[in-house]
């Protein structure tokens, strides 16, 4: 796994990822990772986007870059993440997902679907997702594409 940044990489979860996420934190510990965890702090259930907001929010202000995310399905955390302009959440459940989200689409934030993974792909998913770079070129341009003015709605 590269240290693609020196920055801190934002966690979050529901109660749903909570081991999941737990088992990422020691990862990144034994791989010397800096990391912030925005919630949840147990498996007593809870709702993901009291933990998203601030997790997205860090990584929009320059705090923490990149993140990773996990709710039972995915969906749920990644909608909302995906809320925030400068939020470009990715759900993936396979290696080749997670390279092609960095690579294609510069995702910032790594989501996983906690119930649908086991354990060990969830980590070869993440050292992946943290390894990849962006390739530029003609994805950049689709990449601008993304953010809308909400100011024209």
């Amino acid at each position: 796994m590269s240290n693609n940044s020196t920055l801190p990489i934002a966690l979050c979860s529901d109660h749903a990822g909570y081991e999941l996420k737990c088992l990422i934190e020691n990862h990144l510990t034994l791989a010397n990772r800096e990391f912030k965890d925005f919630g949840t702090t147990s498996e007593e259930s809870c709702d993901y986007p009291d933990f998203a907001h601030p997790c997205a929010e860090a990584i929009e202000q320059g705090h923490c870059y990149p993140g990773i995310a996990m709710c039972g399905s995915g969906n749920g955390i990644a909608m909302t993440l995906n809320k925030h302009q400068g939020i470009r959440a990715a759900i993936c459940w396979t290696i080749e997902l997670a390279r092609l989200a960095r690579q294609h689409n510069d995702a910032n934030v790594l989501v996983l679907p906690a119930r649908f993974i086991d354990s060990t792909l969830a980590l070869q998913i993440v050292d992946e997702f943290l390894s990849t770079p962006f390739d530029g070129g003609r994805h950049e341009r689709r990449v601008a594409k993304i953010p809308v003015d909400s100011s024209k709605e």
